[in-house]
């Protein structure tokens, strides 16, 4: 079997598993964890022997015009290199984990076989956007997604914050939908194909007629899909749809695939100098400010989902200085530890019992009742704040190391502002990153909430899955030396000045944590013990947080309302409560177009129904007088119409008489 055939069977599987659930599984109920698992997992075999035989090497190109258009052809394409040779591997890793997870998390979920088949859709839809060579192509798969993602965030859509969720990150990634796909037929109009070999030889020939302005459209559409600054509130929110869904959402799919199209098509953004800049600002933006929310927040999930955003940040600041080999592997390597954050996270709901008591103030004992849960977060935390040897030191290093290349002015045709920008906020965010990191750490397994019912030793789908997943998140740096074959022959090893500063920022981000953890802990163990309430479903927190605010007034809002304990108030400050309301972006927006649509739209409503519909209703009003004028006349009296002819002859008369004097 050629790669070719092995690669257009990598989306067609999952994507065959998808509508035979649909079709079977309320009838079958017995096949849908097969169909779920299954296809996938064979897509992921398949995904791997594509990897392997393409090794790096020369791109794999094969394409079939869909459909005669007359101007610019739109082709069925297939375009497989390094990138994303490896970008469908892990893909359908954390696909198969997330299937395999899931029927053990949501066994008891009457709608288990529709989320099934949309996950499966929603895998294949990735794998479409990576092995695609065509625009066109690309798109349909990265439509697909996001109407994937308004479903599966909306999974329980009995609640209201779930139906908010769904819509909002519909609404806002279609916000910039709608100028990415202006900027995908501007640039097929300058290049005169949809094809990405094609354009990418276009750039290099000078072929673009409008470089910056097509770059800064596919931004928007990169910015609202991959949940950057300043469209990325939808992503927090998304929280509310189940843990899985969020595991697949910010490790491999949707969020991912912003970062790969402008890693596919970096060429047309590196030929404006301007847009560069603009993404470093856009990646340095999101970097800070989602890292001071993620220290501010109580909620396990909505942690894991600003970190999220950060780690996309590093990954469009590579790409902001040219390096898109740096970009790809913190991809891959964010998409195992995030994938295991995520899933383990979902074993620590699932211990306490319920969504609503993920709130990591609320959360104790949890250490001892689920090891696993336990020793792999801890290693998926050490990789999401860069220690070394875990994976997320490599990748994020590779990161730094080629902003600072770029800073100092060694890389060609990339301003050297990008490269300082990126370097800063990076170092930076690699500080704050170890101290929320080690914030939930504490929090999560070390705290002192009210300790929830023990609701029994958890499936074994889900704690094999977190092994699994652990292995990569340790050992995946490894390969460090190797993937430069893969990519664009750029060294991803870790240089001296960044690898010092890095992780001499994340250690003292983590110490500086714990210090703080331990002071707001022994100050919380002054209350006496007759000051907390011990029932778990009372006001036990906030008794006990106002017991520790009158015996330290000096403190202040570091005693919460949640967690008297909680090291992100003191380290905060008074920025706590901006930082845990996402900077009140969310208002902004509701200021600036929120309200003047919904203001615009009650004018219209008033117009319509004031004045077009007064005209409207005058318009039959006037007949229907005129109608019962000439009705009131037909009387059914014969005497009345002889009245009247006789009335009108003389009328008549009179009138002939008076014109022919006039004319006389």
């Amino acid at each position: 079997m050629t790669t070719t055939t092995l690669a257009t069977l990598v989306p067609l599987l999952p994507f065959l598993g998808a509508a035979a659930g649909l079709l079977l599984g309320r009838r079958s109920p017995g096949l849908v964890r097969p169909l779920a698992v299954l296809p996938t997992l064979t897509a992921l075999v398949l995904a791997v022997l594509v990897a392997a035989r393409q090794g790096g090497g020369r791109a794999v190109d094969a394409a079939t015009e869909l459909t005669p258009t007359g101007s610019v052809p739109i082709e069925l394409a297939l375009h497989i290199d390094g990138f994303a040779a490896l970008v469908a591997v892990l893909v359908g890793v954390v696909a198969s984990c997330v299937q395999i997870y899931s029927t053990g998390y949501l066994r008891e979920d009457p709608r288990y076989p529709s989320y099934a088949a949309l996950v499966s859709l929603f895998t294949s839809a990735m794998l479409l956007v990576v092995y695609s060579g065509d625009l066109m192509v690309l798109l349909v798969g990265w439509e697909i997604m996001g109407i994937c993602s308004y479903f599966l965030v909306g999974h329980y859509w009995e609640t209201p914050e779930a139906r908010a969720a769904s819509l909002k990150a519909f609404l806002v990634t279609k916000l910039g939908d709608v100028p990415f796909l202006i900027g995908l037929f501007a640039l097929a109009v300058d290049a005169g194909s949809f094809r990405i070999t094609t354009i990418l030889a276009a750039v290099g020939d000078g072929g673009l007629d409008h470089p910056t302005l097509i770059a800064l459209l596919l931004l928007a559409g990169v910015a609202g899909k991959s949940a950057q600054f300043p469209l990325h509130t939808w992503l927090p929110d998304a929280m509310a749809g189940p843990t899985p869904v969020s595991a697949l959402i910010h490790a491999a799919t949707m969020v991912a695939a912003g970062v790969y199209f402008v890693a596919r098509l970096l060429p047309v953004f590196a030929a404006s100098g301007a847009a560069l800049i603009v993404l470093a600002v856009m990646a340095a933006v999101t970097m800070a400010g989602s890292a001071l929310a993620a220290l501010a927040q109580d909620d396990i999930k909505r942690v894991l989902a600003y970190s999220t955003i950060g780690q996309l940040g590093y990954m469009t600041g590579a790409l902001a200085v040219g390096d898109r080999g740096a970009a790809v592997f913190h991809l891959l390597s964010h998409g195992a530890f995030k994938a295991l954050l995520f899933l383990a996270a979902g074993v620590v709901i699932h211990a306490a019992g319920t969504n609503s008591l993920a709130a990591m103030s609320r959360m104790r004992g949890l250490r001892d009742r689920i090891p696993d849960a336990y020793w792999t977060m801890t290693v998926a935390l050490l990789a999401l704040a860069a220690i070394p040897p875990f994976s997320g030191f490599f990748s994020k290093e590779a990161v730094l190391g080629a902003a600072e290349h770029t800073a100092t002015g060694h890389a060609e045709s990339v301003p050297t502002a990008a490269g300082w920008i990126v370097l800063v906020a990076g170092l930076l965010t690699a500080l704050l990153t170890a101290a929320y990191a080690t914030r939930l750490w504490l929090l999560a397994f070390h705290g002192r909430g009210a300790e929830a019912p023990d609701h029994g030793k958890q499936p074994v789908a889900m704690t094999a899955v977190l092994w699994v997943l652990a292995v990569p998140s340790l050992a995946f740096g490894l390969t460090v030396g190797v993937l430069p074959d893969w990519f664009d022959g750029h060294s991803l090893t870790p240089t001296l000045t960044t690898s010092v500063l890095g992780t001499g920022l994340a250690l003292a981000g983590g110490l500086v944590t714990y210090g703080a953890w331990r002071h707001t802990t022994a100050l919380a163990a002054r209350v006496p013990m007759g000051a907390v309430a011990a029932s778990p479903g009372g006001d036990g927190g906030q008794v006990e947080s106002q017991a520790i605010a009158s015996h330290a007034p000096a403190y202040g809002d570091v005693a919460s309302a949640h967690d008297p304990a909680d090291p992100g108030r003191l380290l905060l400050g008074p920025l706590h409560r901006h930082a845990a309301a996402g900077f009140r972006l969310d208002a902004v927006y509701t200021a600036l177009f929120v309200r003047p649509v919904q203001a615009a739209a009650r004018l219209v409503r008033f117009l319509d129904r004031e004045v077009v519909e007064t005209y409207v209703r005058g318009a039959g009003t006037a007949p229907r007088w005129l109608g019962a004028a000439v009705r009131r006349a037909q009387t059914g009296n014969v005497q009345t119409y002889l009245s009247a002819l006789l009335a009108g002859t003389v009328v008549l008369a009179v009138a002939a008489v008076l014109v022919a004097t006039a004319g006389a």
